[in-house]
């Protein structure tokens, strides 16, 4: 039984299989030519099937808005000797079944280079697959080490192979701000560039001495969008407010809470106490910014962060004392909580869902879905609470922590193993939610955050096999480890033929 990842709902394989060669022609059902355009494209590097549209090809991709049941994302594959029908509901379904067609293919056919002596059969196949939870991610930091767009168009290449749903791309820090914003070039002029970068853990004081810097175009984000979506994947926008910006304020100083200060983007790791202020200046530039990023980014979704946002400075802010005057606050605490209102507000009201961080799983306004990541028991608060919730616990989602307790593996973030079981054991659902709040549980997301990696080889070292694990448990909702091990031991050979590193 060929081994796939993630597990599909339902699948049989009966005998024989199905030849495709130069021959081969492809049926295309009204709407379903951007789904041919990527089978062709995925199978050409290895393949060089030309796959051609025909009236009476025996490969069928066909839309049946009546098959509803498959949902946006579901399909229903079948293989025969004679022919091949790949149908769903939606055209997303469609691009997820490319993906289980290009795993049930000779693992050759992954590879970049042509493989001139592989012959392409496709095992007989009854597959109805539906995956169990709509929100399946994984984020990337680019914003502590840059990584160019080629490499994310390969990042996302891969989470398509994996039906990973949503690409979170984290664009801005302390450390980097890697997003061009017509309205305040100095972002990446200045706030897109650091003088060295801290070596190991938060609080070291040790430094490598080397500048490290790096931004996107708009014209690249675009591209990286439309290439995304061709693959069924959406691309999640992160901009930092009202903390983790200090890359904003060394470009921008009036935007904090010391005008007149000068700062540098931040060489260190961990929480920097610097904040935005929350000044009529600070709100419209976090205004523009979004407007920006809106135009660029049509995701339904929206993510300001919002979480780890010290609030010392507002406790000696004039202008924030103003505003807790004016807003009726009682501290400045509770600015941090007024501050992502405002900017929720502005979300809403341009359609756009906000995302944030939960930090302690209450400080967010009930318009914003949340990303619960620093203690289990907020994933059900939040649910609780009414919340659309994303379930990012670090101590089983964090990819920056070590694989295992080996020491010879690389640097990592102290104080944890996730390991490959760890992962996969991760139900989203809290075990105590009752149907309404399980209901509001919209999936998992893996993170990726990059202090100590700098490659794209280290990146896929940490995210895989971890990643495979994820999007198992997300589409599948299966707990059968053994079985998970069985299919990945195979599996492990597309990673080879991806160039992936991955456990021995």
């Amino acid at each position: 039984m060929p081994a796939l990842i993630p597990r599909p709902t339902e699948a049989a394989f009966p005998p024989g299989h199905f030849t495709l060669d130069h021959h081969t022609t492809v049926r295309l059902g009204a709407g379903t030519e951007t789904a041919a355009d990527l089978l062709r494209s995925l199978l050409a590097p290895a393949t060089g099937l030309p796959l051609h549209p025909s009236p009476d090809g025996p490969f069928t991709l066909a839309l049946d808005p009546a098959r509803g049941q498959l949902g946006d994302e579901g399909y229903a594959l079948t293989v025969t000797p004679d022919a091949v029908l790949l149908r769903a509901a939606h055209l997303t379904g469609l691009l997820r079944g490319i993906q289980t067609i290009r795993q049930l293919l000779p693992a050759q056919a992954l590879s970049a280079a042509p493989q001139p002596d592989t012959g392409w059969l496709l095992p007989c196949a009854d597959i109805t697959d539906v995956p169990r939870h709509p929100w399946r991610g994984a984020m990337l930091d680019v914003a502590r080490h840059f990584q160019p767009v080629s490499y994310l168009r390969r990042y996302v290449d891969l989470l398509a192979l994996h039906k990973i749903s949503v690409f979170h791309l984290h664009l801005t820090d302390d450390q980097g701000w890697r997003m061009p914003i017509a309205a305040y070039p100095k972002l990446t002029e200045i706030g897109g560039h650091r003088a060295e970068s801290q070596q190991g853990p938060a609080g070291t004081g040790t430094y490598d001495g080397t500048p490290h810097g790096g931004s996107y175009t708009r014209t690249e984000l675009a591209d990286l969008v439309r290439y995304a979506a061709a693959r069924g994947v959406t691309v999640l926008p992160e901009t930092e407010m009202p903390g983790h910006v200090r890359a904003a304020l060394a470009a921008y100083p009036a935007l904090g809470n010391h005008p007149g200060r000068t700062l540098d983007v931040w060489t260190r790791w961990g929480v920097c106490d610097t904040v935005l202020g929350v000044h009529d200046e600070a709100l419209d530039f976090c205004r523009t910014v979004l407007d920006e990023v809106m135009d660029v980014f049509p995701s339904p979704y929206i993510h300001i962060g919002g979480e780890e946002c010290p609030t010392a400075e507002w406790t000696h802010s004039p202008a924030a004392h103003h505003r807790m005057a004016a807003e009726g606050l009682p501290n400045a605490q509770a600015l941090h909580g007024w501050f992502l209102g405002q900017i929720g507000d502005f979300l809403v009201r341009n359609g756009r869902r906000p995302v944030g961080w939960a930090e302690t799983g209450a400080e967010l306004p009930l318009d914003f879905t949340v990303m619960t990541w620093r203690e289990a028991a907020h994933t059900l608060a939040a649910a609780r609470r009414g919340h659309p919730v994303v379930n990012a616990y670090h101590r089983a989602t964090y990819l920056d922590y070590a694989r295992s307790g080996d020491p010879h593996e690389p640097p990592a973030q102290p104080g944890a193993v996730v390991d490959l079981r760890t992962v996969h054991a991760h139900d989203p659902v809290p075990a105590e939610a009752d149907a309404e709040a399980a209901g509001r549980v919209l999936g998992t997301q893996a993170q990726l955050w990059t202090e100590f990696v700098t490659t794209p080889a280290h990146i896929e070292y940490l995210t895989y096999p971890r990643l495979c694990a994820l999007a198992d448990r997300g589409w599948s909702g299966t707990t059968d480890w053994t079985d998970f091990r069985t299919r990945l031991s195979d599996h492990t050979v597309r990673l080879d033929a991806l160039g992936i590193p991955h456990h021995p």
